[in-house]
């Protein structure tokens, strides 16, 4: 790791301002039929009064621009002042509608000029064409900004990159800070500053990559614009939490972001104290305006990409394994679920058992707990065997830099020891220890480092902190124990319930271990952010949905009725149902 000094400009979204020392700023999005006035009233007030400071609401045409103007001004009657901000995808006149009337218009670089020609390459002349035809397209709504302050976030979709991009640089993080840095480079050709930038995906490692790459390229280009992060399509219930801790808690923890959006495939309320925990257990600055300025860290390129630590086996941890999840051993006959059963048990005398509470062979592991640089000294002085397995202590008054060199000296000097993740955490409720694991283990797991956890928090039941060290390994792509679900918080332009029919997929098909299955609104952002999955149920207008097997749509309009059980005849057409 390479840390510099590094912090965002300020930039005011109506009464707001974000970046700097300032907080880190929570902010949701309404799912509601932007037309339906009332609904999207009551809605944006219910976010507001459950401590949200920025409130996004769909504008996918210049009818829902021009209605922006009526939600805002009941609000305003109703005493509610904070910032709205217009989302906008392929309409450039109902971005320009909407600077009109709202503090914030966010606009997709993916989405917003280009459309798709099915070209394989582009010339360096075609590419700048492109280029100059996005700032011609771009030039009246940065006029309208200027006019009214209204800010504009650049909003990168990891599923939504142009066709130019993607010939460019690939369906990768850096062809998401390419596309974003692209609109960034036009704004200013144009005077216009006032902006605030997001990489998002529904992969927590492509977001942290990308984030972590947009903040080294900044700084080489002298700029600093703070940025808005999330994790796009996180599902909901604890997968969801977890998921987006797991993305987002990382890069707090290096100070980078200043404002976020946890997206959960529920009520938009839910989504405010999930995002406050998230920056209170992360984040320097909290959720007070009273706070000193961070250290970010800027990586060195090789942290760009994942590469896991080389370690021997010892038993099966570290080696090829994936990574293992322990627990105390006085958990042993405690009633664990057997699809989420630990590898490993650990007796109070360092003891270490295997998962049918046998003992494992003397001298087989040794096992060394380090707390503390004294300690990881003491065990290097010595290297008393092979067979040593680190257990680095994670405690919540730990310095994780210092655990980051820990980890770096051990890279460097070629010792394979497998290396075991331990954090003892004081929780008051099951969401705060999600958080708080989810952030510090992925803040280590996502770069390689460590072979496995443990987490111990007093009057967590056993069953619970198993399944949330599976659920946090799979959140990561480090090991896969259940099937997995890209689901979308809905919004405008969502024609269908999404959080029902999410419940009926998951109920049908949670037995299907290692299936990867998306549940999409619409197809603006879907398919591309669910590429990966193995299966997609996406809205494909009111009443009707388009199936996908990867890629591919394999039914299109499906009524919406039927199309639960169509997804499982393709499930199993393709031999995927066990």
């Amino acid at each position: 790791m390479i840390f510099k000094d590094y912090k965002s400009k300020v930039v005011q979204v109506g009464n707001l301002s974000i970046g700097g020392n300032y907080p880190v700023r929570i902010q949701s999005m309404t799912t509601t039929n932007t037309m339906d006035t009332l609904a999207t009233i009551e809605q944006s007030v219910r976010l507001f009064d459950a401590g949200c400071e920025l409130v996004r609401i769909t504008a996918p045409g210049v009818k829902e621009a021009e209605n922006l103007r009526i939600i805002k001004k009941e609000l305003l009657n109703r005493g509610y002042t904070g910032p709205l901000i217009a989302d906008i995808h392929y309409q450039p006149k109902a971005a320009e509608i909407a600077a009109h009337y709202v503090e914030k218009v966010r606009i997709n670089p993916g989405n917003y000029v280009d459309r798709k020609k099915g070209k394989l390459s582009y010339s360096d002349s075609e590419y700048q064409a492109e280029l100059q035809k996005i700032s011609d397209k771009l030039k009246p709504l940065l006029g309208i900004c200027k006019e009214h302050g209204t800010a504009l976030r650049i909003g990168t979709n990891h599923g939504s990159l142009s066709e130019r991009i993607l010939m460019a640089y690939g369906d990768t993080p850096e062809g998401m800070v390419e596309s974003a840095l692209e609109f960034v480079k036009i704004c200013e050709a144009h005077s216009f500053y006032n902006l605030v930038l997001s990489l998002k995906s529904s992969n927590v490692k492509v977001m942290m990559y990308a984030n972590r790459l947009l903040i080294g390229r900044m700084n080489e280009l002298g700029i600093s614009y703070p940025i808005h992060l999330g994790v796009t399509e996180a599902g909901d219930a604890e997968d969801g939490r977890i998921k987006s801790a797991a993305g987002i808690g990382p890069l707090l923890l290096d100070g980078i972001g200043d404002t976020i959006r946890v997206s959960l495939t529920e009520e938009p309320e839910f989504e405010i104290p999930v995002a406050k925990n998230i920056v209170i257990s992360c984040n320097p600055r909290g959720l007070s305006t009273d706070s000193a300025p961070l250290h970010i860290a800027i990586p060195d390129n090789e942290t760009f990409n994942f590469v896991k630590r080389k370690s021997k086996a010892v038993d099966k941890i570290g080696g090829g394994h994936v990574p293992v999840v322990i627990l105390n051993a006085s958990f042993l006959y405690d009633e664990i679920s057997p699809d989420f059963f630990p590898d490993y048990f650990i007796t109070t005398n360092l003891d270490i058992l295997d998962n049918k509470g046998n003992n494992l062979p003397p001298g087989q592991i040794n096992l060394v707990n380090i707390q503390s640089l004294e300690d990881f000294h003491a065990w290097n002085d010595k290297l008393s065997g092979q067979s040593d397995l680190l257990v680095f202590e994670l405690q919540e008054s730990t310095n994780l830099l210092t655990i980051r060199n820990w980890f770096a000296y051990l890279r460097k000097n070629h010792h394979k020891n497998p290396v075991i993740l331990k954090a003892s955490l004081q929780c008051k409720t099951t969401e705060e220890l999600i958080i708080k694991a989810s952030s510090i283990f992925a803040y280590f797991l996502v770069d390689g480092e460590g072979d496995g956890i443990w987490i111990e928090s007093e009057g967590s039941t056993a069953n619970h902190l198993s399944q949330t060290s599976f659920g946090i390994l799979q959140a990561i792509g480090a090991r896969i124990s259940k099937t997995e679900y890209i689901a979308c918080p809905s919004c405008g332009r969502t024609l269908f319930n999404i959080q029902q029919t999410l419940q009926e997929i998951k109920s049908k098909t949670s037995h299907l271990k290692g299936l990867k299955i998306g549940v999409m609104g619409c197809c603006v952002n879907g398919p591309g952010e669910m590429a990966d999955a193995d299966y997609g149920y996406v809205g494909a207008g009111k009443g009707k949905i388009n199936l996908y097997k990867g890629k591919m749509i394999v039914k299109a309009a499906i009524n919406e009725a039927v199309a639960v059980e169509e997804l499982i005849s393709v499930i199993k057409a393709n031999n995927d149902w066990q």
